[in-house]
């Protein structure tokens, strides 16, 4: 039955009530029913969901959000009544919820969170002084990128080029021109770009997709190659879909909310608001981690009355896997359910789903039934008797929401991880109905759009790269002809900097808006030698950081952009359950010669191929998003977007409605997943990368809120660091044929033979160019040796180190 709501899909108001109407209806939608809006929270609270009558929480160890409210005002003291316009009026350009304004369309009420807070000041500080902006590189290289982003925005172009110890200021015209000049006489082949995330708009992804297609190249990659990329690609395969299939309302009063490999109370602090509502509503929550996280298990929300007093009790149980086990645990999920259905038909699976919705359930059942339990037990760390609890609590469910992020994508398996996740939620009837779905949240607030508007070597505006129907459909809205090779991802176009010099795909051109990948790669050290082997590096961004100060063969370029807020016309954004937003621009100062980053795109284009400008200019915001309906269906209505508070929502409230999905014959495909292989010697451990107070590399503090970690603790259970007769606070090594990580212990409630460090810090144990087979996802796991430091460094002379070391090659190579 399809639930019809009466309510828009947009804030009401009688100013935007009709002209969203009237709109509303042209949406190309994946989906009939439409979001019902924001609902409210209940009036009264309800004690049994309290943490503690302790008011407050004081004297335990969580994050002070008046403090850090506190010191967010007077870090914009010199700005506030343009901070304050920002968080008022601009959608945030934190995480991916979609917040615009102090409001959602999930929760009536304000919605503020400390991620936004803490990105604040990027948007509102002053221009970097000029005297530390000009002086010698050395002194720019003793600082840190936190030290960096400090010191404020870029003010206009810089440049500098081998034996120049300085930036020199340049004009705009011969910044263009010298970029121009260097992409005329590169194969388009060596020529790639690159955007993240953190506040870039639909518009200016659509722009550089476009551009890069113009200039003859498909090296065009974005922030999501490293977070959500085999969500994409897993999503596709298996139901059809690249984005989530429901809405975070949807969390409200399911039976079981489970999230898989995320802290979304860390990093998407808002999203515990829709924990708490859950609560209210007799949901479960579960969470599936290596490590039981903190502030999964109790959060004090501060813009829910009772909950910053008493804090609220989220998850109701965790189930610690080994990290890489969910797979094995899974299909010990699925092997029990086939067990309950044969003694009881019908008492584990949606036996009427599977038949009219999907495909594969006989091989998939076989597959899983042919797994013996020891194996799933060792690959997954937890025992036949822990799954079957799980298998029982989903068995009997009517609902179930399945949320997921990094801790299920960063694996050289992400995709099959997924299809899992899609395997479950299909046997179980969970897609394309009123609180069900799989949900892969996002950590950034453009990044679901940047795939969505072709850039990505995989994808054009609305269809696949690979499809040749695409193409054609493309090029026939853009006037030109698309280059018809397989573009690379990020990480393959770096190392391509250091091929031969006569290589037809070396890098010679890498124009990079924002990002810094001496901090989100593994092996840091090989990331500098790539960006030092590039002809010509151009920085479009607003701050520096330390891949910035890297030198380049020929010159490195920096270009300063706006902020979303900044932008003449306003610019959209895509959320985690597929709502557009529009940002508009928000009146405050201006830096001095930056420039919207759409803009600076197509004005290197021009210059590039002045022939042909006519097909690559836009003259405003407002034609950008023309184009964006018209060459993507689904988006038909981003182009009436216009005032603050518009927002539509793609594909209706849930895709693959009723259970038909966009595949070519409207069903979902089971698979079989094999097991990965998890091998390490005895007394080994696997190691994950996990975030603290910090945005993506952007670290704002060294002190993690939820468990009091410092950056360099190596987080390890207790009766672990026994074995090894390790104190809490002993100085230890972590080593392996990768790197050398040098840290503290601290003990953590962590899954046996697990531990975890701090992301990018401990980016030195992880190897370089392994990438997952179908998104090219980087490995961001691995083993590891674990040593006291004395220890270590008494045999660091000997042959001791390289046998511990030849022991991890052996188990795991």
């Amino acid at each position: 039955m399809v639930h019809q709501h009466s309510s828009l899909t947009v804030p009401f108001n009688k100013m935007n009530c009709k002209r969203f109407l009237r709109y509303r209806e042209r949406v190309s939608v994946m989906g009939k029913t439409k979001h019902q809006g924001p609902v409210k929270l209940p009036k009264m609270p309800d004690p049994k969901h309290w943490v503690s009558m302790v008011p407050f929480g004081l004297g335990k160890v969580k994050p002070k959000h008046i403090r850090d409210t506190a010191k967010v005002v007077w870090e914009n003291k010199d700005n506030l009544p343009y901070a304050t316009r920002i968080l008022t009026q601009g959608v945030c350009d934190g995480c991916a919820l979609g917040v615009a304004g102090l409001k959602d369309q999930t929760l009536a009420g304000p919605h503020i969170c400390t991620t936004r807070l803490n990105v604040l000041r990027l948007n509102t500080m002053p221009a970097i002084d000029k005297s530390i902006l000009h002086q010698d590189i050395s002194e720019l290289r003793k600082r840190s990128s936190s030290e960096l982003r400090q010191l404020g925005r870029i003010p206009y172009p810089l440049s500098r080029k081998p034996g120049e110890s300085k930036f020199s200021r340049i004009s705009w015209d011969e910044a263009l021109d010298r970029i121009a000049g260097k992409l005329k006489t590169v194969d388009p082949k060596q020529l790639a770009f690159f955007l993240t995330a953190r506040g870039i708009t639909n518009e200016s992804y659509y722009a550089a997709g476009k551009v890069a297609r113009f200039l003859g190249t498909n090296h065009i990659d974005n922030a999501s190659r490293i977070c959500h990329s085999p969500s994409k690609t897993a999503l596709k395969r298996s139901l059809g879909i690249g984005a989530s299939s429901c809405n975070y309302q949807d969390w409200l009063g399911t039976d079981v909310l489970v999230f898989w490999g995320s802290v979304a109370s860390n990093n998407q602090p808002v999203s515990t608001k829709y924990m708490y509502a859950a609560k209210r509503k007799g949901t479960k929550i579960i969470v599936i981690n290596p490590y039981w996280e903190p502030s999964m298990a109790n959060y004090w929300i501060p813009s829910v009355p009772d909950s910053a007093l008493f804090g609220t009790k989220l998850a109701d149980d965790v189930y610690q896997v080994n990290i890489g086990g969910d797979i094995a645990f899974m299909n010990g999920v699925m092997k029990h359910w086939f067990e309950m259905e044969k003694e009881h038909p019908g008492s584990a699976i949606n036996r009427n789903f599977i038949n009219e919705h999907t495909h594969g359930f006989s091989e998939l059942k076989k597959h899983v039934e042919a797994q013996d339990w020891l194996t799933l037990e060792t690959s997954s760390g937890l025992t036949k008797s822990r799954m079957r609890e799980f298998a029982e609590l989903l068995a009997g469910s009517e609902s179930g929401v399945f949320v997921w992020s990094m801790g299920l994508t960063q694996h050289r398996f992400g995709t099959d991880n997924i299809s899992q996740v899609a395997n479950l939620a299909m046997l179980k009837g969970f897609i394309g109905r009123e609180k069900c779905g799989v949900m892969p949240i996002r950590g950034h607030s453009g990044v679901q759009g940047s795939g969505e508007m072709g850039a990505d070597p995989f994808s054009l505006p609305g269809g696949d790269f690979d499809s040749s129907k695409t193409r054609k459909r493309i090029e026939k809205t853009w006037g030109f002809k698309i280059p018809d090779w397989q573009g690379d991802i990020v990480g393959v176009s770096l190392e391509n900097a250091v091929l031969p010099e006569n290589h037809p795909r070396k890098l010679r051109a890498f124009y990079t808006s924002g990002g810094n990948f001496l901090e989100t790669m593994p092996d840091p050290d090989f990331v500098k030698k790539c960006l030092e082997s590039v002809d010509l590096r151009v920085h479009q961004d607003i701050i520096l950081n330390t891949s910035t100060l890297v030198d380049a063969k020929e010159e490195v370029i920096v270009l300063p952009a706006m902020t979303r807020y900044e932008q003449p016309g306003g610019g959209t954004s895509t959320s985690t359950e597929r709502m557009v937003y529009f940002s508009p621009e928000i009146k405050g100062p201006r830096m001095e010669e930056a420039r919207p980053e759409w803009e600076i795109y197509t004005e290197v284009a021009k210059r590039v191929k002045p022939e042909q400008a006519h097909l690559i200019d836009f003259p405003d915001a407002q034609t950008i998003r023309n184009e964006i309906a018209e060459a993507h269906s689904v988006y038909d209505g981003i182009q009436h977007l216009k005032e603050k508070g518009d927002v539509f929502q793609w594909g209706g409230a849930w895709l693959c409605e009723d259970g038909e999905c966009p595949t070519p014959d409207g069903k979902g495909n089971l698979l079989p997943i094999e097991l990965p292989e998890l091998r390490k010697p005895e007394g080994h451990f696997y190691v994950t990368t996990r975030r603290g107070k910090q945005f993506n590399s952007m670290v704002y503090s060294a002190t993690d809120p939820n468990n009091s970690a410092d950056r360099y603790d190596v987080l390890l259970h207790k009766e672990d660091a026994n074995q090894l007769s390790l104190k809490e606070g002993e100085a230890v090594v972590v080593y392996n044929q990768f790197g050398t990580f040098h840290g503290r212990v601290r003990f953590a409630n962590t899954r046996r033979g697990n531990i975890q460090v701090y992301w990018p810090e401990g980016n030195v144990l992880i190897p370089k160019g392994v990438y997952e087979k179908y998104a090219g996802i980087p490995e961001y796991n691995t083993a590891v040796v674990v040593e006291k430091a004395e220890t270590y460094h008494a045999h660091k002379d000997t042959k001791y180190v390289e046998k511990r070391i030849e022991e991890l090659e052996t188990e795991i190579g």
